[in-house]
């Protein structure tokens, strides 16, 4: 078990350092290869108001016209010592970890990204919480009660769930159950309150984004529990655990449902990771001031930096999402132990 942690602790160290490559190659290198000039990628960085002198003079101080070697050496330095930015009268310094510099607000681009974690990490983890009990919960009822009314309505739900795209459920659902129906229940969107101020004010804020959100994903959920139950409960060990006269409810979640758990754990370290990252098209419906929000404001003032930095802590938190996982495998399965 300890030889299995640091290997995929050894790993989880490897992919991230490929994701600092794969990062700095899509917004250094791949622009270069495209025909970008450094004027053209320093001005990027400065605003689109910037002016010819201003973006050639912010190209030679970002180290534009450095080898890319160079280039990407300083990336990785910036992000575990931090960094410093020449303005010209001053200095500025970005500490680590720095994530980016926005040279329009000229401010750091991390602290603002831990401000604006906590919404999405709410957002995330109470809609993560309702879809896997809805969506595993429906799955395992529908293969149990394979063909009959229950089963066909779950699924034609389901299909409308994974089919409908989120902007659309949650823009109908502010409509119905918000603006002043008479099925009103949640709160409009634009609001936020944290969890330590009022908890009652926290949850009713985000409830209808809750729901909104863990529609599309209980829908996914459903259908991968139902499959892997089916597939599951037809095997031999599962008649042999019945022959030895355990109840139908141990079959069923200690030996069928069990061996069904691996895929769902895999989508989910990667759903719940993205998540993290931001959920974009949640938090725009709702006006929310996540990371999600903040990645679409920044690529509409055209601020480069806050664009990277969140492309990085997405990254991060998919790797660590799936470190966690792939040590849940070996709780869950422990013929994983041994691999």
């Amino acid at each position: 078990m300890v030889t299995y942690i640091i290997r995929r602790l050894i790993g989880a160290v490897i992919m991230l350092l490929v994701v600092s490559m794969a990062t700095f190659a899509i917004f250094f290198l791949v622009p270069q290869l495209a025909g970008a000039t450094p004027e053209g990628m320093a001005s990027r960085y400065v605003g689109r108001t910037a002016t010819a002198e201003t973006a050639k003079l912010a190209a030679e101080r970002l180290g534009f016209n450095d080898p890319l070697v160079v280039q990407y050496g300083r990336f990785v330095k910036g992000i575990v010592a931090g960094a410093e930015y020449d303005y010209g009268p001053g200095v500025e310094a970005c500490p680590a970890p720095c994530l980016g510099y926005s040279f329009i607000t000229r401010q750091p681009v991390f602290p603002d990204l831990m401000n604006r974690l906590p919404v999405t990490l709410s957002l995330a983890i109470g809609a993560a919480v309702i879809w896997v009990v809805m969506g595993v919960g429906i799955g395992v009822l529908s293969a149990l009660r394979r063909g009959s009314v229950f089963d066909r309505a779950a699924m034609t739900v389901a299909l409308a769930g994974v089919s409908l795209p989120i902007f659309f459920t949650g823009l109908v659902s502010l409509l119905v159950f918000s603006y002043g129906n008479p099925f009103s229940f949640a709160a409009q969107g634009g609001h936020y309150t944290t969890f330590l101020d009022s908890p009652g004010q926290w949850a009713y804020n985000l409830l209808l984004p809750w729901i909104t959100l863990a529609f599309l994903f209980a829908a996914t959920y459903a259908r991968l529990t139902r499959a892997g139950m089916l597939e599951t409960m037809n095997e031999d060990y599962i008649r042999t655990a019945r022959a030895k006269g355990l109840r139908e409810s141990t079959v069923v979640t200690k030996h069928g449902l069990r061996a069904a758990l691996t895929p769902i754990l895999t989508v989910f370290g990667l759903d719940f990771g993205l998540l993290i990252g931001g959920a974009v098209l949640t938090e725009s419906a709702y006006s929310l001031p996540g990371l999600g929000k903040y990645a679409i404001d920044a690529i509409v003032n055209q601020d480069l930096p806050k664009v990277m930095g969140v492309t990085l802590l997405a990254a991060l938190f998919v790797v660590v999402a799936s470190l966690i996982v792939d040590l849940l495998y070996a709780v869950v399965d422990p013929r994983v132990r041994l691999a």
